[in-house]
Parts: structure tokens; sequence; C-alpha cells
């Protein structure tokens, strides 16, 4: 059985500021040191119920993790493929039984997250058929419309409860709570364990069809997605897009069937 789990960041243990994130800045260090304990206790977690595990480092340079930190079982995408499926490279070069996310953080509009943001921190807004879309939501949808099941996330508690509203049977572990320009953390090797234990438990889970059917994304007939940036020029910019639509000097939105379709109008517009 194989797991493919996509790594970010700003939604690790503790993590609180934008230098903390960034590759060379002072507490970098520690928290992609955090961030690769995460991932391990994840993949511990999947190794307990017999899966095999492909990790996609998804945050800015993809280069954060330490791959000797991992489980020796763990395989590790590195970099960008700078195909459609960006957070997600790699998910569609082979048949995954399911998918999996841990340090993932709120979407753009939410409070739940210092950090918060989708995709690019030039975006103020983005919104899938009239729902706010964090990059959980965006991830979540590609996993859908390769038809594998979503069992888990780590990030910010606003996120997993979130979550928790579109995927009914994942089973989520809340790293940090947001507090205003703050969060509240518990100790990251209690975060740690617990997404060892609740990644085990929520693999066994898809051994039962209806928690299994609980995991599925329900895909949508039709998708509309509208982007609007902090930036008029930038919309500006990307109104160029065939088939985009300018809603208003800031605003672009797009609509398709297909989800490809979608994905392929955030690969240029996000």
């Amino acid at each position: 059985m194989k797991l493919f789990l996509s790594a970010d960041i700003e939604g690790t243990a503790g993590i609180d500021t934008w230098d903390e994130t960034e590759l060379g800045e002072g507490k970098y260090t520690y928290f992609a040191s955090q961030m690769t304990k995460e991932v391990s206790a994840a993949i511990e977690g999947a190794e307990m119920s017999g899966y095999e595990t492909t990790v996609k480092d998804a945050h800015d340079s993809a280069r954060n993790l330490d791959p000797a930190g991992l489980p020796m079982s763990a395989r590790l995408i590195r970099g960008w493929i700078r195909d459609l499926w960006c957070m997600m490279g790699g998910l569609d070069r082979e048949p995954y039984d399911a998918v999996a996310f841990t340090g993932y953080h709120s979407d753009a509009l939410s409070d739940g997250n210092p950090l918060s943001h989708t995709m690019t921190t030039s975006v103020q807004r983005v919104m899938i058929n009239g729902e706010r879309a964090s990059e959980f939501v965006i991830n979540a949808y590609m996993a859908g419309y390769l038809g594998i099941p979503v069992v888990f996330l780590s990030g910010d508690e606003a996120l997993c409860r979130s979550a928790e509203a579109m995927v009914p049977g994942i089973l989520t572990v809340a790293s940090k709570t947001g507090m205003g320009s703050a969060v509240m953390s518990r100790h990251p090797a209690v975060v740690c364990e617990d997404i060892k234990r609740t990644m085990q438990k929520a693999l066994d889970s898809l051994k039962d069809p209806d928690k299994r059917a609980a995991c599925m994304v329900r895909m949508p007939a039709h998708f509309e997605i509208s982007v609007e940036y902090k930036d008029w020029n930038t919309a500006h910019k990307y109104s160029y897009y065939p088939g985009a639509v300018t809603v208003d000097a800031k605003t672009l939105s797009f609509a398709s069937d297909d989800y490809y379709e979608i994905m392929r109008f955030m690969h240029f517009c996000l």
C-alpha cells in the first residue's frame, strides 16, 4: 500500500513569523527540523499500518526537509516538477492508495494562523464555487480528481476544522491555534506523537468501506474559481489567460467542468 504525503511548513508546531519559514533566516533551521520531525512521525505511523510513503516537500524552495532525518523506508521528492500538480507533484506518476498532508495552514482570508495565505502572498482571496479555498482544498480536489481518499491532515486548528467539514472521514492533528499575530502550541514532541498515532489510525480505518467512502473528496460537476489579487496590475496581467473573466479591477474568475483545467488556470495565474 502506498501513501502520498504533501508537506508544508506554515502549519508546523510553534511557527509564527515569515522569517521562520525562509531559508537562511535566523530560526528557519529549527523549524525546518521540526517540519522534518512531523513528517517522520507521519511516515512512522504509516509504516505501522503497512504503508510505504512518498513525501513531496511542498514549501517555497521545496528543499526544506532533511532527507537523512526521515525513516529509511520513505521516498522524498525535492524541488519543483513544474507541472500542474504543484504541491502534489508526483501524485499522478504512479498509483497511490491514500493522500495525507502535514504542516498545512489556513486560507488567505482566515485568522486561524498568522501566516495564513493561499499559494502566494500576492493574493487576497481564492474562492472555489463560492467557498474559501485553502491550499488543502485545492490539493484535496487533486486527490479527488484521481479518486484517491484523503485520510489525514496536520496543521493549525482552524484549517483542521474546515478540512473535517470538507472530508468527513479525515482525521486531523492540530499543531497550534492562531491568536491574532501569535500562536498557542503544544510541545512539539507531543504533536509528533499525536501525528504518528493518528496517521496509523487513519490508514487502518480505510479497511472499513464506509470510512473509506467518507474520505473520498466529492467532486462538483462544475468548478468556478475566483482570485482577488492585492494589486490590480497583477489581475490585469493574468486577465489575458484564455477563458479568464475580469470581475473587477483586482478579481478574475475562470470556470470549467474539468478540475484539470482549474489546475491549469492556477498554474499560470496563482
